[in-house]
C-alpha cells in the first residue's frame, strides 16, 4: 500500500509539474504575440493591440532580466556618423568631392551613343601621364584601371600621393618611364574627375543621378580612344590591365585592334561569370536597401554611408579572402578578454569593418552601381558582339532622323519582376549555348573554349597576348585566365603566354596583381620587352 501511495503522490506531482508547463508555455506565447521588447529597458511592453496584461506578467514585470541587453556600438557608430553628416549637409553638403588630387582632364563636346541606347552629349575623362610620348607616338602605353580605382596609379609632382601601382611605374620599373609614355585614365561612369552620376547634365544642370544611362565596358574604352585621338596617339605599345582593368584591356583588343601592338591581361575574364555577377549583385541590393540611397538622388542629403559600407566589406571578402587571411587573422579576436559580441569581434571582422568604414565616403555609390553593373554585362562572344551592333546600328540610325529619345517605350530603360519566382531548368534552352558548353558539334574535347568566345576573341589572333592569374583568386579564379588564354590560342594566336601564380606565392587572392611587385610586375616588364 505504502508505495502505491507512493507511486501516486509521484504521479500527482508529475502531473502539476505539466500543468505548470504550460501554462508557462502559453504565457510565453502570450508574449510573443502580444509584446514587443525595448531595446534598451529591460521591461517588456504592450503593443497597441495587445489585451490586458497576463496576471504572469504584473508579478514578474518590476524584477530585473536574467540577463543584459547587448551593446551595439557598430550600430551607434552608424548613427553617429548619419548626424554627423546631417549637421554637416546643412552647411555644406554632404556629398564628398571624390578626387585624389590634382589630374589633366580631357572634355569632348562630342556626343557618345552607348551600347544600351543612352547618349552623353559630352563628357570628361580625367588622366594622368608619367614619362615622355616619343616622336612618332609610339611608345604610349594605356593602362585600365579596376572597379574603383582613380587616374592616380603613381605619384607625380603636382599629387606627390602614392598611386594606386607607385612600385610598378616608373625608371626601371615594369612600367619604365625612362621607355614608355604611360596613361591612365579614370573610367566613365566613375567618380575621379571623368563623367559619371555624380556629375551634372548640361541639358539641365542637375546631377544625373540615376539618370545616368546604364554602362558598358566597351563604352568606356571607346571614351578612352577618344582621350587617344585627343592626344594624336593613333597606335599604343600596348593595352594594360588588372581586374576590370583586364576585361577592358581585352575590350581593347577586341574593337581596336589595328590600333594595339600588345596586350596585358591580369585577373580579368573574357566574359562574367555567375558567381562574379552574384557577388556584385549581393553588393548593390544591399546599397540600394540603405533608405538614405533614395533611388540614387542623395546628392543634396545623407549618403547611403551604411548600405556603401557593408557593401565593400562584401567586396572585400572578394578581394582579400586568401591564404594571407589565415596567417594574418586566423580565429584571434580583437581582445579575448572581453565577452562575444555581435558587433565586429573577430580580428577579421574589425578588418572588413574598417575597411568599409574607410571607403564608404570615398567613393561615389552612384558609381558603384553602374560600373559594377558594366562588369556583369561584359562578354566578348561573337553572338553578344554582334547584337550589339544590330542595337547600336539601330540606335544611330533613330538619331540620324532626328529622334531625341531613342528609347521606343519607357520599358526600355525600366524592369519588372517576374510574375512566379526562379524555378530550376532542366536543361538550357537559350539559343546561345551555356558559358561551359562548346557550340562545335565535331568537337570531341569537353572542356575545349566555346566557338562563339572563339570567334568573339578572333580579332585579337595576331597580338601579343600576357595572360596573368592568381590561384588564390575567388572573385576572377585561375580558370578565367586559363579560358582567356585557351580561347586565343582556339582562335589562330601563337603568341599567347599564360602564367598562373600558385598559392604559394600569391598569398593575396584577387588583390595579388596590386602588391605581388617581384611575380606580378616582374612578368609585365618581360613581357613588354
Amino acid at each position: 500500500m505504502a508505495s502505491l501511495h507512493g507511486a501516486a503522490k509521484s504521479a500527482s506531482q508529475r502531473l502539476k509539474f505539466v500543468r505548470l508547463l504550460r501554462q508557462s508555455e502559453r504565457a510565453t506565447s502570450f508574449i510573443g504575440r502580444n509584446h514587443q521588447f525595448h531595446p534598451v529597458s529591460p521591461i517588456y511592453t504592450r503593443s497597441l493591440h495587445s489585451g490586458p496584461p497576463h496576471r504572469s506578467q504584473t508579478s514578474t514585470a518590476a524584477k530585473d532580466p536574467s540577463n543584459p541587453a547587448l551593446s551595439f556600438p557598430c550600430l551607434d557608430a552608424q548613427d553617429a556618423k548619419s548626424a554627423q553628416l546631417s549637421a554637416r549637409s546643412l552647411e555644406s553638403g554632404p556629398e564628398p568631392s571624390y578626387t585624389t588630387g590634382h589630374h589633366e582632364r580631357f572634355h569632348c563636346e562630342q556626343p557618345l551613343l552607348l551600347d544600351w541606347g543612352g547618349v552623353l552629349p559630352e563628357f570628361d575623362i580625367a588622366y594622368e601621364t608619367w614619362g615622355q610620348l616619343n616622336k612618332d607616338k609610339s611608345n604610349a602605353i594605356l593602362l585600365h584601371t579596376g572597379l574603383s580605382a582613380s587616374s592616380h596609379a603613381r605619384s607625380t609632382e603636382a599629387n606627390p600621393k602614392p598611386g594606386w601601382w607607385e612600385k610598378f611605374i616608373g625608371p626601371g620599373k615594369p612600367l619604365n618611364t625612362d621607355k614608355y609614355y604611360i596613361i591612365c585614365t579614370n573610367l566613365l561612369g566613375g567618380c575621379y574627375g571623368s563623367t559619371g552620376p555624380s556629375s551634372f547634365d548640361p541639358s539641365d544642370g542637375q546631377r544625373y543621378a540615376t539618370r545616368f544611362p546604364i554602362l558598358t565596358v566597351e563604352d568606356m574604352v571607346r571614351a578612352q580612344f577618344r582621350l587617344l585621338d585627343a592626344l594624336g596617339i593613333q597606335k599604343i605599345y600596348a593595352s594594360v590591365g588588372s581586374s576590370m582593368g583586364g576585361m577592358q584591356s581585352l575590350a581593347a583588343g577586341v574593337l581596336f585592334p589595328e590600333r594595339i601592338e600588345k596586350i596585358v591581361s591580369i585577373s580579368g575574364c573574357a566574359r562574367s561569370h555567375p558567381y562574379s555577377v552574384a557577388m556584385r549583385h549581393t553588393q548593390r541590393q544591399v546599397l540600394m536597401m540603405d533608405p538614405k540611397w533614395a533611388r540614387g538622388f542623395y546628392y543634396d542629403s545623407i549618403p547611403p554611408h551604411s548600405g556603401m559600407k557593408l557593401a565593400r566589406e562584401i567586396a572585400t571578402v572578394t578581394y582579400r579572402s586568401g591564404p594571407e587571411w589565415e596567417k594574418r587573422f586566423g580565429r584571434k579576436r580583437a581582445d579575448p578578454s572581453k565577452q562575444p559580441a555581435l558587433c565586429p569581434d573577430f580580428l577579421i571582422e574589425t578588418y572588413l569593418d574598417h575597411a568599409g568604414e574607410k571607403f564608404c565616403l570615398e567613393y561615389d555609390p552612384n558609381s558603384l552601381l553602374y560600373v559594377s553593373k558594366a562588369m556583369d554585362l561584359f562578354d566578348l562572344g561573337y553572338t553578344q558582339q554582334m547584337e550589339t551592333k544590330k542595337r547600336r546600328a539601330g540606335y544611330e540610325a533613330k538619331i540620324a532622323q532626328g529622334g531625341k529619345d531613342i528609347h521606343s517605350t519607357d520599358a526600355a530603360c525600366s524592369l519588372t519582376l517576374p510574375e512566379k519566382p526562379y524555378e530550376e531548368q532542366p536543361s538550357v534552352t537559350a539559343n546561345t549555348p551555356g558559358m561551359d558548353q562548346s557550340v562545335n558539334e565535331f568537337n570531341s574535347d569537353p572542356n575545349a573554349p566555346p566557338q562563339d568566345l572563339i570567334a568573339g576573341l578572333a580579332p585579337m589572333k595576331n597580338h601579343p597576348v600576357l595572360v596573368m592569374g592568381a590561384a588564390s583568386d575567388i572573385l576572377f579564379p585561375a580558370w578565367q585566365q586559363r579560358e582567356i588564354a585557351a580561347t586565343l590560342r582556339a582562335a589562330g594566336n601563337k603568341n599567347v603566354e599564360h602564367i598562373e601564380l600558385g598559392e604559394d606565392v600569391s598569398l593575396f587572392g584577387h588583390d595579388t596583381f596590386l602588391l605581388d611587385l617581384k611575380n606580378v610586375g616582374g612578368a609585365v616588364e618581360k613581357f613588354l620587352q
